[in-house]
């Protein structure tokens, strides 16, 4: 509607570069009848204009590019050349006549190209775009094309990335037969855009969320929420499990030949975080064509022509890298979802296991050459680099998929699973049911299986590397759920509780993460094993390596309560056989030794309940009021529950402050009576014998103490009555008492 003579007049003092009048022209060459012919002349003189832009805030700083103004990006939505665009690309949708019209690839591709930059450097475009649910499933519809596929799942995903009601794959018109029309590089690129639409959203942060929160928001949200209903149409898509288990177990000589990665490469660095990452590889690149040309100088003509059209191994090797990371990422969530049981059959059955144990060592965990590839101003050990976001993404699947289900045998050999049978036979113990019923044809093949594979690299990770928490959850993994003698023996017998007690003790490891991983670890190797702990009398055999352990344990005790749990359920259980050699360790270990005194036992059990409180409770320390727990059920066994409450009232009074441990612990109780009776919740998880995926720490170690004593003494604890013993009620004087407050989220 303005004129063009006011526009051309306005242009030079307001730096506009021309842009309003090209996108009148576009305008008036988009009309519905027009052949767009025009279009794409215009839109080529637009694009350069936007892309150097776009191309300066991918590779500046980006705080600094966010300060700064993007003057033609601007200019560009602010004339409405965003909606005029989505307008053109959807035309075709509208019209009903029977000559559809078409666009060239080339004009779609030039269109998401620009939509791409706009979104990139200007607030609020992305935004914009995400609200309008029709442009979005359109969008799915153009990744049909091979041309246009890369710009369009580009632009997808920064819009997935922004909107803020996730988006239902049923919706996506005929998704099924998309899926399958993709390519083996394009479905590794599609797990990108999955990625967002099946992982809840607030997972980052889970274990900061109080359980208060949480079991309010549960209460709200009682059908599946979206995540999980895009989950189900992801395994409802026929041969989509089986096509990600070959992309994540291929090897690097299988992957496509030059041309079509090349093609890919001109537009990679819109793929990546950073358009740095294409320098990094084009580097690489010359590199080795360098060398290769000086190895064959005599030849030089030919090597010369031959590194154009060779890609350099590295090259493909981190196209791979990237690749595997998308692909396991989604298998990741999926193993963690509702449909858990048939993920498993799934990935057992295509063999992702044993594939990926023979990738193990030549590509997952490579050795990094000269010129690994980093990203500019960062090192090779920072969280970003894609071979170590690859290395963190395949210890998470590892972990998820031996976590409480007996398809982790998959991780051993033939002749580990035969091991594991013969510690079991010198043991004179049965074999545990799963090691017997695994399929041998489903396991790791060669010298190792994947578990000693990881185990061999744990002991060699540095002191500082941000591996070892994850690593010491895999392995950890393996051994959650039912104890099993003879899967710890395995582990024992390959060094990892000297590999643990060298980290906590030796080394005094300060990083909490890695410090609460060793400790929960340490808990379940050490669980009811008597030759485990004659071990670690043995490695911890001095007062001063034995106080420094116990620094350690003190420093967090939200950290270290599941080692504590374990110390104080084996010590019981020790004390309770008459066996020569168990009456040997308790007599030398200092460890049992330590816990057997009651002063240390109630001095654990004061400030457990002391560091939480119903308001702060979360995934992550509700441990502590279950370890608490398990010390009172034992004495309760012992009819020693009444003095173990009668020292914590003596212990409030040294401190001047009576009552202020037993209220906590009174209304601690009551929440742990709402939170794990509620009907929606397994009970089994606290006594954690196949319980399908309980969030890390949540549920109590296998305590063997069946659910029902756990629920008795909660309520014994809880009765009302004053004059009962057992009660907590009838050791807070009445001037004290503050326990009827209702639980509201603060």
């Amino acid at each position: 509607q303005i004129t063009e003579a006011l526009l051309k007049e306005r242009d030079k003092q307001a730096k506009w570069n021309g842009i309003p009048l090209l996108l009148q022209k576009l305008y008036e060459h988009s009309h519905p009848n027009s052949d767009f012919s025009q279009c794409q002349s215009i839109l080529k003189e637009i694009s350069p204009l936007l892309s150097m832009e776009a191309m300066a805030f991918v590779t500046e700083d980006r705080k600094a590019a966010q300060e700064s103004t993007f003057p033609n990006t601007y200019t560009f939505d602010l004339f409405g050349g965003v909606d005029l665009l989505v307008e053109i690309l959807m035309r075709p949708t509208l019209i009903t006549q029977k000559k559809k019209q078409k666009i060239s690839d080339d004009l779609i591709k030039d269109c998401l190209s620009i939509l791409y930059n706009t979104c990139i450097c200007t607030e609020g475009v992305t935004r914009r775009l995400a609200e309008r649910n029709d442009f979005v499933l359109f969008l799915f519809t153009l990744m049909t094309n091979k041309k246009t596929f890369l710009q369009t799942a580009t632009l997808i995903e920064d819009i997935l990335g922004v909107k803020k009601e996730m988006i239902q794959l049923d919706d996506i018109p005929n998704l099924a037969s998309l899926v399958s029309s993709f390519d083996q590089q394009q479905l590794a690129n599609f797990c990108r855009i999955l990625a967002v639409t099946i992982s809840e959203l607030d997972t980052g942060s889970d274990d900061k969320h109080t359980l208060l929160a949480k079991n309010a928001q549960q209460k709200k949200n009682l059908g599946p929420s979206r995540a999980e209903i895009n989950q189900a149409t992801l395994l409802n898509i026929p041969g989509f499990i089986e096509r990600l288990c070959k992309l994540a177990t291929r090897k690097v000589s299988e992957t496509t030949g030059t041309s079509s990665f090349l093609q890919e490469l001109e537009e990679w660095y819109t793929w990546l975080d950073n358009a740095l990452v294409l320098d990094a590889l084009m580097r690489v690149a010359n590199e080795e064509a360098e060398q290769s040309s000086t190895e064959s100088s005599d030849e030089s003509g030919l090597a010369n022509t031959s590194t154009r059209t060779q890609l350099p191994q590295s090259m493909k090797i981190m196209h791979e890298i990237m690749y595997k990371l998308e692909v396991l990422y989604v298998l990741c969530v999926l193993l963690m979802g509702r449909q858990r049981n048939q993920v498993h059959k799934m990935i057992a059955e295509f063999k992702l296991i044993p594939g990926l144990n023979n990738l193990f060592d030549k590509l997952i965990w490579r050795k990094h050459s000269a010129s690994a590839l980093v990203l500019h101003g960062h090192n090779q050990n920072c969280d970003c680099s894609p071979d170590i976001t690859l290395k963190i993404q395949f210890l998470r699947l590892l972990q998820s998929f031996s976590d409480h289900h007996e398809n982790k045998y998959l991780l051993l050999n033939s002749q580990e699973l035969n091991e594991l049978s013969a510690i079991s036979h010198k043991a004179n113990i049965p074999e545990v049911d799963a090691v017997v019923n695994t399929d041998r044809s489903l396991v790791c093949d060669g010298k190792r299986g994947l578990l000693t594979r990881l185990l061999q690299v744990m002991k060699k990770e540095p002191a500082e590397s941000s591996f070892r928490f994850w690593q010491a959850r895999a392995v950890e993994s393996f051994l959650r759920g039912t104890t099993s003698y003879a899967d710890q023996m395995f582990l024992l017998k390959r060094g990892l509780l000297e590999h643990i007690l060298y980290c906590i003790v030796d080394s005094e490891c300060k990083s909490r993460d890695v410090l609460q991983s060793y400790f929960d670890l340490l808990g379940e190797l050490m669980k009811f094993n008597i030759d485990a702990f004659k071990r670690f009398n043995k490695y911890i055999n001095t007062d001063e390596k034995f106080q420094i352990f116990l620094n350690q344990i003190n420093s967090s005790l939200v950290d270290s309560n599941m080692l504590v749990r374990c110390i104080t359920l084996s010590l019981d259980r020790f004390e309770n056989q008459s066996d020569a050699k168990v009456a040997e360790v308790l007599s030398e270990c200092r460890l049992l030794s330590y816990m057997s005194q009651m002063s240390m036992r109630m001095s654990f059990l004061f400030r457990l309940i002391n560091i939480i409180h119903v308001q702060t409770l979360t995934q992550e320390n509700v441990s502590c009021l279950n370890t608490s727990l398990v010390i009172l059920m034992l004495a309760r066994r012992k009819d020693k529950l009444p003095f173990y409450l009668r020292t914590l009232q003596q212990m409030e009074y040294t401190e001047k402050y009576p009552g202020f441990i037993l209220n906590n612990f009174h209304s601690l109780l009551r929440f742990w009576q709402q939170h794990y009776l509620n009907k929606d919740k397994d009970s089994t998880c606290l006594e954690n014998v196949g319980h399908a995926n309980p969030p890390l720490r949540l549920s109590p170690q296998s305590s063997c103490i069946s659910f029902t004593y756990w629920k008795e003494t909660v309520s014994i604890l809880l009765s009302p009555d004053r004059t009962s013993p057992c009660a907590i009620v009838s050791y807070i004087d009445e001037a004290y008492m503050d326990i009827d407050r209702d639980f509201a989220e603060e």
